[in-house]
């Protein structure tokens, strides 16, 4: 009986034991239904516009100009009032749509009324008001999209020369049109009234040359203007040992302050300046008496800049002075940059030359200023990482010819060749995936942007085009910046062309195209086209006595 007992006890307690597991399982279960309940949210299942997957992080563009996006629902979608809640918009500007439905009115098919505009970004947006029968929630939904290039000419073709001599001619309209009534000196850019440039200014006295050998203007309109310039510059200019500020007031010749302490002399724009008064005195003919009496004070103005003053007794040049701040601003130059032509010419001058110490160890750094580095394929002698922007390689070289430099630490054809060539290869690869890059649409330099203004290279890529960098690069990279010359004229122009040749800059990825022209923009393009062209500049500055003097003290082959 006792062992019965036993085993009718074990019994019980294995029934009561499995009741127990039956109830807790049924909690369970009770209680998964209660935290995770079936769900009544309205959902994309997958989107695409044109067969593109819409619903990524990716950056969607060569969208073409017809679309049709197709939106799958997890569920029947309520059709009244959907033309309230699907949105596709340019710039807050809406653009007529149409919608269909299919699937049991769970898949929307949404198309343009009419044709979407090139290069531009479209935002394509479903409201979160959207439901289903049963009032499902949906979160909404928004994206937005590029289109593609219109390839099409949007102007009649030319000839390459002719289009070249037309981009110089307009070019050149900023730099004669639009120079200060005056002085004649250059505005900073189109929308400055009295605030000129001497850099830019430096620029616009070599583009009369070529004006003159252009037939844009005759030799006696030159002269006029040369004449009213260099007795604006002799006479009312504000110098500071000789130097130039980097502004003037076109009308009163007073230096407007660039920052808060740059009131003084700028001695890199200075160069800029100095390059152009010797490669125009060159162009002079010094047996006519009006053209001998521009030399005399072309020489008297180049003569007084006190280059070596700007040292400190140091061996190496020092950017800005101010008669309120002295040096201060405690800008050393040194390279590898766009400041050459400043110790050329202070190397130059015939009454205030600086020894050749100060240029190899002041701006050279003895060779700290080598870089050696591939990229993209392309070894750079010089300079930073992938070159930095590309006016380094225009600047200087407006008139210094760099077909045949060389010096100690470089060959200055290969250095500009090799820089404009990375440019090229950086901006083709796009590694940050930007809208309007390609092998025909290249290069990055300091210009306009959609935030303000910065100094664009492949290692501060803002998604800015800059016409000027590849177009002034013709004489390094020839066949690719004749293709950029083409594609930014013919399938851009409607865009970038205007009174004064190609806009400053456009960032299709920003929906942001320039209307502006900066002059040290606008320069190189008139100046290195024609050193492709002719070599005009190169040959006139280089044929410059002091120059060839400057270039042999600091040991360079020409």
């Amino acid at each position: 009986m006792k062992h019965s007992t036993i085993i009718k006890g074990k019994r019980n307690f294995l029934v009561i034991i499995s009741l127990l597991i039956i109830t807790m399982m049924g909690a369970c279960k009770t209680g998964q239904k209660e935290d995770h309940p079936q769900s009544t949210d309205l959902k994309i299942q997958s989107i695409t516009i044109n067969k593109k997957n819409l619903d990524t992080r990716e950056r969607i563009n060569n969208i073409d100009f017809q679309i049709e996006l197709v939106v799958h629902f997890n569920n029947t979608i309520q059709k009244e009032g959907m033309e309230n809640h699907v949105h596709l918009s340019r710039a807050n500007k809406t653009v007529p749509i149409t919608l269909s439905y299919r699937d049991h009115d769970s898949t929307l098919l949404v198309s343009n009324n009419q044709p979407l505009d090139y290069y531009r970004k479209y935002i394509f947006k479903l409201d979160k008001e959207i439901t289903a029968p049963n009032d499902y929630d949906f979160g909404g939904f928004r994206k937005s999209f590029y289109t593609r290039l219109d390839s099409t000419d949007k102007f009649p073709r030319l000839t390459e020369e002719e289009l070249l001599t037309k981009i110089q001619q307009q070019t050149f309209k900023y730099f004669w049109e639009h120079a200060h009534p005056e002085s004649g000196l250059i505005r900073e850019r189109v929308s400055s009234d009295k605030t000129v440039t001497s850099g830019g200014s430096g620029f616009g006295l070599m583009a009369i040359p070529v004006g003159i050998e252009r037939g844009f203007i005759t030799r006696e309109e030159g002269i006029h203007r040369l004449t009213k310039i260099l007795s604006f510059l002799e006479y009312k200019a504000d110098r500071f040992h000789g130097a130039w500020p980097h502004w003037l007031n076109g009308s009163t010749g007073e230096v407007i302050p660039f920052s808060d302490k740059d009131n003084g002399g700028d001695l890199v724009e200075t160069a800029y300046m100095a390059q152009g008064l010797l490669t125009v005195r060159e162009y002079l003919n010094p047996s006519d008496p009006v053209e001998d009496t521009l030399i005399t004070k072309i020489n008297r103005l180049w003569e007084d800049i006190e280059w070596d003053w700007y040292t400190q007794g140091e061996d190496v040049l020092y950017w800005h002075w101010s008669p309120n701040y002295g040096f201060e601003m405690d800008m050393p130059v040194r390279g590898y940059n766009e400041t050459l032509i400043t110790y050329v010419m202070a190397a130059s001058s015939p009454t205030h030359s600086i020894d050749a110490s100060v240029y190899h160890e002041g701006f050279a750094q003895e060779g700290a200023m080598q870089n050696g580095s591939k990229y993209y394929g392309y070894t750079l002698p010089l300079g930073p990482d992938y070159g930095g922007p590309l006016f380094f390689a225009h600047y200087s070289y407006l008139g210094l010819d760099p077909r045949n430099l060389e010096g100690q630490y470089a060959n200055y054809w290969i250095q500009n060749t090799r820089h404009a060539q990375i440019n090229h290869a950086y901006c083709k690869d796009n590694p940050k995936n930007w809208v309007g890059y390609s092998d025909m649409s290249w290069g990055l330099t300091a210009s306009d942007n959609h935030e303000g203004y910065s100094a664009h290279s492949p290692t501060n890529d803002l998604g800015v085009i800059t016409p000027t960098a590849a177009v002034s690069s013709i004489p390094y990279t020839p066949e690719k910046s004749m293709k950029a010359i083409k594609h930014f004229y013919y399938h851009l122009g409607d865009r970038l062309w205007g009174p004064y040749g190609f806009h400053d800059a456009f960032n299709v990825t920003e929906n942001w195209w320039a209307d502006s022209y900066l002059a040290i923009d606008q320069g190189p393009i008139i100046l290195m086209i024609e050193n492709y062209r002719s070599g005009l500049l190169w040959d006139l500055f280089m044929s410059a006595p002091e120059v060839q003097n400057g270039l042999d003290k600091l040991g360079f082959i020409y």
